[in-house]
């Protein structure tokens, strides 16, 4: 089955970045690369925190404002459950999120799941062009949503209408230039409908 292994952020500011994703408690859950690749407005992604409860949102949320990134939704309770959504000093956006809407015991900072959404123009067609990749399908709501299965993969993938997407994480959906995105995975190469750029992953290290 293929799989997602590895999320790569395309930074203007190497330095600056790696000290904010390590304020922030991801340092070791995502890649980063320099890039000077123009790039305006909303990308057409967001990275999707899940957590077991709103302290555990709080904690994340404070970390990564205290940190430099921008709040973009306050954390609030909703109908399914409670987040909030900001914006890091290199411009990605990060929803942190949980089902739960009250605490239930001590809240270390630990994520449950982390969700690559990827705003597509047609998500019918993206989601067609994934499975020929060799990608399975694991939820698939019409033409508003789909996940794929991941195993073992550290990051879950999944697809969103770009004007939804850009919508439910509280940005204009308007945006030019690069994705500032490399998504690593065991298919190889390639580019999808959306312009979002696969890489082969590395072989796993043996001794």
């Amino acid at each position: 089955m293929t799989s997602t292994g590895s999320l790569t952020l395309e930074v203007a500011d190497l330095a600056a970045a790696d000290s904010f994703y390590s304020a922030f408690g991801l340092g070791d859950r995502v890649a980063l690369r320099a890039s000077q690749e123009p790039t305006t407005g909303f990308r057409g992604f967001a990275v999707s925190l899940t957590v077991s409860q709103p302290a555990v949102v709080n904690g994340f949320i404070g970390a990564a404002l205290d940190a430099g990134a921008t709040a973009l939704k306050p954390t609030a309770k909703s109908f399914w459950g409670y987040g909030g959504v900001v914006q890091a000093p290199d411009g990605t956006i990060w929803k942190v999120a949980t089902s739960q809407k009250k605490d239930t015991g001590p809240a270390p900072l630990q994520i449950d799941d982390l969700v690559l959404l990827l705003g597509s123009s047609d998500v019918t067609a993206s989601k067609r062009f994934y499975v020929d990749q060799g990608l399975t399908v694991a939820k698939s709501f019409g033409s508003k949503y789909v996940e794929f299965a991941t195993g073992s993969s550290p990051v879950k993938l999944a697809l969103y209408g770009r004007r939804a997407l850009a919508k439910e994480v509280g940005v204009p959906v308007d945006g030019t230039g690069s994705h500032r995105l490399v998504i690593g995975g065991d298919a190889g190469s390639f580019t999808d409908p959306d312009g979002f750029a696969w890489e082969g992953a590395a072989p796993a290290a043996t001794s």
